[in-house]
């Protein structure tokens, strides 16, 4: 069944149920208080009968006259009066009929007493006179209110219950709409994506709701699987090509040494040869397996809080192992006063590893000029800005320079594999931020990196 169809069923189901609840409630409610009321009415009259007939009987007629003037005459109202004598046995005075045995016994041991029979309303006291004389007078009369106004108020019970269940239906079809159409259109969005298209994204709707909650998670999933088949596209397509050359060296240089008897200079020389061309493809393996790693699955690797001044200043002390004659400035005049800002949630190692790469490469291709790390951050981001005064990379190749073993042509004199740029972005968006690369050749290149603030409290 369709999700429309059951918050249909379900909203209707509810709200009849409830409609029924109610209605039947305040039905019930009422009826009872009809027959309370009336009763209540009857044994008034029946109070007022015994003062009329039994107290002052001379007085009858002119009594009679002024109730009918001023009081309501019941339907089918009749009066029955019984005496009680000495031995508390009851002698009919008069009515139309006697009544039942146990309505008036249960007059004579409560005082007052009522029962119906079908829509007639009996009502009983036992009344004593100024003189002493007892007496049980009986009031009846047909439940007017019940019979008609209930009845009535039934009908337009059944009505409404009838308007309202249209109503909800009505209701029911545009809310499931209304609900269901963003639903729909991320469902149709989705069947537009495939491998081909990852960079594809759903349109993020301008309401904070669960709607729009759903469509980030998704655009994060797609992200992480579009990095996941970038790499592992690249993985394949670069693989064979990047890591055939080297073995294709060291097989040639191993048969070139064996194809005769040689010099002990000759096979030292070719197995330098083959040791230099081993170490390039051991690099050029971890290089792309760390490479492969980050762009997997961000799930994987373990995130806790970093901060990322005292990181800068790690970073700086590697790279200046790495190299000592590499030189780093530092700009932290925007650091922030809250130094909870400068948090965010990561992998130490690898947040490392990408700052490395990225002022590692400022400091070769600057040929060992300054390069400048500048550290800023906002309510919600922290800024990590690196610009050198290098070679640059040309305008019409910076749009390759994502891709794995890529280098510009202007960079045929420094040593590198083309690692260090995508490794470095897909860490970035491991963890969710943005990696921006802007360069002119011959001026320099300044690389932004954004990260989200990891929101702690300390």
């Amino acid at each position: 069944m369709k999700i429309q169809y059951k918050i249909i069923y379900i909203l209707i189901t509810v709200l009849v149920i409830y409609t029924l609840l109610f209605s039947g409630f305040i039905y019930y409610s009422i009826s009872n208080y009809s027959f309370e009321d009336f009763y209540k009415r009857l044994e008034i009259r029946a109070a007022t009968t015994a003062k009329i007939q039994l107290e002052r009987p001379e007085d009858v007629s002119s009594i009679k006259e002024m109730r009918q003037e001023f009081l309501e005459k019941l339907p089918n109202q009749q009066e029955y009066i019984y005496i009680i004598d000495q031995q508390d046995k009851l002698i009919f005075k008069s009515g139309t009929q006697p009544l039942p045995d146990d309505f008036l016994n249960k007059v004579m041991q409560t005082s007052a007493a009522s029962f119906n029979e079908k829509s007639i309303l009996y009502s009983g006291i036992r009344y004593e006179t100024l003189r002493g004389d007892e007496y049980i007078v009986v009031v009846s009369a047909e439940n007017y209110f019940y019979t008609h106004h209930v009845a009535y108020l039934r009908n337009l019970l059944v009505t409404s219950l009838l308007y309202a269940t249209m109503l909800i239906v009505v209701v029911s079809l545009i809310l499931s709409r209304t609900l269901i159409r963003p639903i729909q259109n991320i469902i149709k969005e989705v069947k537009k994506i495939s491998t081909e298209n990852l960079h594809l994204r759903l349109e993020t709707p301008e309401k904070d709701d669960s709607i729009g909650k759903l469509v980030l998670t998704f655009n994060d999933m797609l992200t992480r699987l579009e990095t996941s088949f970038e790499t592992q596209k690249n993985f394949i397509s670069n693989a064979s090509h990047e890591l055939n050359t080297p073995l294709t060296t060291i097989i040639g240089e191993a048969d070139f040494a064996l194809s005769k008897p040689r010099s002990a200079e000759e096979y030292v020389k070719s197995l330098n040869h083959i040791f230099n061309e081993a170490e390039k493809l051991d690099k050029k393996t971890k290089a792309l397996l760390l490479l492969a790693q980050t762009g997997f699955n961000g799930k994987t690797q373990k995130f806790d809080k970093v901060r990322v001044d005292q990181l800068i200043l790690d970073v700086k002390e590697t790279v200046e192992k790495i190299n000592p004659a590499f030189k780093i400035t530092f700009d932290f005049s925007l650091l922030p006063e809250d130094p909870t800002k400068l948090k965010v949630k990561g992998n130490e190692q690898l947040l490392h590893l990408a700052l490395t790469n990225i002022i590692v490469n400022g400091c070769k291709y600057s040929d060992e000029a300054p390069v400048e790390v500048a550290l800023g951050a906002s309510d919600s981001k922290v800024i990590i800005v690196v610009r050198d005064s290098g070679i640059g990379i040309p305008k019409d190749e910076i749009q390759y320079i994502y891709d794995p073993y890529f280098r510009a042509s202007n960079t045929g004199n420094y040593e590198g594999y083309g690692i260090g740029l995508p490794l470095t972005r897909n860490i970035v968006r491991l963890h969710e931020g943005e990696l921006i690369v802007n360069s002119t050749e011959n001026e320099g290149t300044t690389v932004q990196i954004t990260l989200p603030i990891g929101n702690y409290k300390f």
